[in-house]
C-alpha cells in the first residue's frame, strides 16, 4: 500500500514539471497522511492541466457516508475496472498525485523498519490516482486515492505492494480525457523503481504530526 509520503520540491519545480500555469497555496511537507488535503494534477476540457487540493481517501459518489474514504486511500491496479467503489472515476476521472519519496514499513524481530522510498536526485515524480467528487445535501468533497500494483525490486524487499509511478512521458495519457480504457498496468514500473533508493529512517515518521527534515534523516541498521 502507500500510506504516507513527502512532496519537498519546490513550487517552481512542480509549476515546470506539470507545466502549470500557477500553483495553490503550497508549503512543502516531509511527512503527508492521510485524511488531509493533498496536491493532485488534473487535465481540464482544453488538454491544459490543473493543480488542485483533494481529500486522500476516496469517496464514490453513490456513498451514503464519508467515513468510507479511510478505507479507500489506495486502489488495487488489478481491480481497478471491476470494482464498483473505483470504476466511474477510473474511466473518467484519473489524477496525478506529485510526490518526492514515499514511506514504507518493514516487518522485522523486533518491529517494523520505516523506509523512505526516492530518487537518488530527489526528484519530483507522480503516483498514478483517481478523484471524485460527492454530495450529500448542501455538503460536497472532492476526494482521491492512489493506485497501487505488485511490488517489484528493490521495493519488493520489504513490503508486497507499491504505489504506481507514472513517468513524465505519459502524463498525457494517463490525464486524457478522451480515453476511457487505459490499462494503468502497461505503463513501465521498471525503469523508475530501479532508479531508486530505499534508505533506512528513524521512528520519527511514525508520527503523522511530525513533519521535518528528520523524517527523511537516514540512519544505519544495526547488524
Amino acid at each position: 500500500m502507500c500510506g504516507r509520503f513527502n512532496l519537498i520540491a519546490t513550487s517552481d519545480t512542480i509549476i515546470e514539471h506539470f507545466r502549470l500555469k500557477r500553483l495553490p497555496k503550497y508549503r512543502t511537507d516531509y511527512n503527508i497522511p492521510p485524511g488531509q488535503k493533498i496536491l493532485n494534477i488534473v487535465q481540464l476540457e482544453d488538454g491544459s492541466n490543473k493543480s488542485v487540493y483533494l481529500h486522500w481517501g476516496l469517496i464514490p459518489s453513490w456513498s451514503k457516508d464519508a467515513k468510507i474514504a479511510n478505507r479507500l486511500i489506495n486502489a488495487r491496479a488489478e481491480t481497478l475496472a471491476d470494482k464498483p467503489s473505483f470504476r466511474a472515476a477510473y474511466s473518467k476521472r484519473r489524477c496525478l498525485i506529485p510526490a518526492t519519496g514515499f514511506y514504507e514499513w518493514q516487518q522485522t524481530e523486533i518491529g517494523k523498519q520505516p523506509y523512505h522510498v526516492h530518487f537518488p536526485d530527489s526528484r519530483l515524480f507522480a503516483f498514478a490516482g483517481l478523484w471524485e467528487h460527492w454530495t450529500n445535501g448542501d455538503e460536497t468533497i472532492y476526494s482521491c486515492t492512489i493506485i497501487t500494483c505488485p511490488a517489484l525490486a528493490p521495493v519488493s524487499d520489504i513490503h508486497e505492494r507499491m504505489p504506481v509511478i507514472i513517468n513524465p512521458e505519459n502524463y498525457g495519457d494517463w490525464l486524457n480525457k478522451q480515453a476511457f480504457e487505459i490499462d494503468v498496468l502497461a505503463f513501465d514500473q521498471t525503469f523508475s523503481y530501479l532508479q531508486m533508493e530505499l534508505t533506512p529512517i528513524s521512528q520519527h515518521v511514525n508520527n503523522p504530526v511530525h513533519n521535518d527534515e528528520a523524517c527523511i534523516h537516514p540512519i544505519q541498521l544495526a547488524h
